[in-house]
């Protein structure tokens, strides 16, 4: 049994897919998010955060690295802590008519969702 260890032919591989980083599919897969419909939704949110409430963003349709550039932007205009998870963005406290102002003054259709 002949098992490759190393090999400079192909450069760097993919953790994932094994393919060569050039060709990785993972790469494009995970480039864009499609959980919405280009509609930014902004929930504020409790549950399971003891009583803390948090606004969070769903919806917007951006490639990965504009969506982290965008959080990261929002947070230091809202002076405030967040995260990315599960291809939303969230902020701690309850902002969302600032972060409507902010989402429209970038260009995008925003709502406010939930009570």
């Amino acid at each position: 049994m002949s098992r490759l260890v190393y090999s400079t032919e192909q450069g760097r591989l993919c953790p994932d897919c094994q393919q060569p980083s050039e060709q990785c599919q993972c790469k494009k897969r995970n480039t864009a998010n499609h959980d919405g419909d280009g509609i930014a939704r902004i929930h504020r949110e409790t549950k399971g955060r003891k009583g803390k409430g948090v606004s969070i963003v769903k919806g917007l349709m951006l490639d990965e690295a504009s969506f982290k550039n965008l959080a990261k932007e929002l947070r230091q205009k809202l002076s405030t802590g967040g995260a990315i998870k599960d291809g939303d963005m969230e902020f701690q406290g309850d902002h969302r008519q600032a972060l409507k102002t902010l989402l429209e003054a970038k260009g995008f259709q925003v709502k406010l969702a939930g009570g």
